[in-house]
């Protein structure tokens, strides 16, 4: 375990070569990620998954992807996983190559570079601190979409879970929201569009950025040309509750109240997954839909 922390806790020696730097998590984050072996339940990783083409348009130009693992063991008891969204830019040439090649680059970096380091023998941590390599993973993602779907662009909504702490790597208008069974819902993302940004600087209201006809238009992207920008930070999972990453066609046709009323009243992730793309269905499905929801669930495991 203290392998682990220092995973987190790791104080970069230099400046990373987009020249940002990351800050350690706090000891209060790194309290999550210690194991108390009295405890007689562990929590395991139940994913839903659905991707649908809508009712409007002619292709779909969204990937999603998912990958769970376990190791419980006398001295360790740890969740992993990858989740990731991304939306091929509608209109553009090659838009769902750009999302395929983003989401199979980013998935390669981050097994390389989180997951085997974990899942040895020796648990050694990465070289690198995860926020670095969540960035260092966008920009090589960035790279590929330009070499094999030239003219494409996509959005990357990407979450990374080890033990009980979330780090998510955002670009675009794709989402990550986390929702609770008490009616919650959070949106832990910001869209980067341009209507958006007009609505944070209060020259439109949320109402009329609703209709707007240019609110899918993306100010940071991947595979357009300038260097993306990513939004990247650490929280806690949220539990109980789920981790929800969507395309527009999703939050763009179903509102956040009906979304969480859906998934607090599935059984389980993908019951609720393949219930939120019905709602976005019924409610006009003008768009293709992604879906990955994510819920750590209490397994009872009485010790002998």
């Amino acid at each position: 375990m203290k392998k682990l922390r220092e995973l987190f806790s790791k104080k970069k020696t230099k400046p990373s070569k987009t020249g940002v730097s990351t800050a350690p998590l706090s000891d209060l984050q790194l309290s999550d990620l210690e194991i108390d072996d009295t405890l007689n339940s562990t929590k395991q990783l139940v994913t839903g998954i659905e991707r649908n083409i809508g009712l409007v348009r002619a292709n779909n130009e969204d990937t999603v992807y998912k990958m769970t693992t376990a190791l419980d063991t006398n001295n360790t008891s740890l969740n992993f996983g990858i989740f990731m969204v991304a939306d091929g830019m509608g209109g553009h040439k090659n838009g769902a190559l750009a999302s395929e090649y983003c989401v199979r680059t980013m998935a390669e970096h981050l097994i390389e570079n989180i997951y085997f380091s974990l899942a040895g023998p020796d648990m050694t941590p990465p070289s690198a601190s995860l926020q670095d390599i969540l960035r260092e993973g966008i920009l090589k993602a960035d790279k590929a979409v330009g070499l094999k779907a030239p003219g494409g662009g996509t959005t990357l909504t990407a979450a990374v879970l080890i033990g009980n702490q979330l780090t998510i790597a955002h670009v675009g208008d794709s989402r990550a929201y986390a929702t609770y069974p008490d009616g919650r819902i959070n949106t832990l993302t910001a869209d980067h569009s341009v209507v958006s940004r007009l609505v944070e600087l209060g020259h439109l209201s949320t109402e009329e950025a609703k209709d707007h006809p240019r609110k899918s238009m993306l100010y940071n992207s991947i595979g357009q040309g300038e260097t993306p920008r990513p939004d990247i930070f650490t929280i806690n999972f949220p539990y109980p509750g789920h981790l929800l990453l969507c395309s527009d066609g999703l939050w763009g046709e179903v509102d956040d109240e009906e979304i969480v009323d859906i998934i607090n009243q599935a059984p389980n992730p993908q019951k609720a997954s393949y219930k939120l793309m019905e709602a976005a269905l019924n409610n006009g499905g003008g768009d293709n839909i992604a879906i990955v929801l994510t819920a750590l669930i209490e397994q009872n495991t009485s010790k002998k």
